[in-house]
């Protein structure tokens, strides 16, 4: 067995035995608030795509890129395995600089936005939550690394 293997094969064990999930309490509504923004983000995006795309074909599909990041994060929070762990980590990432860099871009050159994206303006149209947000997930993740300190050894 491979030296990586083992080290999953430990984390794996680490994670099973924290007595509280990543998914659950606080992990729950974090959880939740991405489901929201997922099937939120989706809509608008659809609509969006299949109504006006010839006005903003640049923000439509920045809405749903944002969307496919805002469901795969959703899955992968749901998920206690350490593949999960990683799969949320990566996409909850991508969303912290998707925001940055849509946020600064649509300050630099408000023109090549003709509508909003989830992202336009540091999420300024849903009250900055796709700001915070990540910045919340990637904490609680830290928080709940496999193998990292366990919630009930403080």
């Amino acid at each position: 067995m491979g030296e990586r293997a083992v080290k999953d094969q430990q984390l794996r064990r680490s994670a099973a035995e924290s007595p509280v999930p990543r998914n659950r309490g606080v992990g729950m509504l974090i959880i939740t608030a991405y489901g929201i923004f997922a099937v939120s983000a989706t809509a608008r995006a659809l609509y969006q795509m299949v109504f006006h795309f010839e006005e903003a074909p640049v923000a439509y599909l920045l809405s749903a890129f944002a969307a496919l990041v805002y469901v795969f994060a959703t899955l992968a929070l749901s998920r206690t395995s350490v593949a999960g762990w990683r799969a949320a980590t990566a996409a909850v990432l991508v969303e912290l600089l998707g925001v940055l860099a849509v946020g600064a871009w649509t300050a630099a050159q408000p023109d090549l936005f003709a509508d909003d994206t989830v992202w336009s303006n540091f999420g300024s149209g849903y009250g900055y939550v796709p700001l915070v947000l990540p910045f919340i997930g990637v904490f609680w993740l830290w928080r709940h690394r496999p193998g990292g300190p366990r919630p009930d050894r403080r």
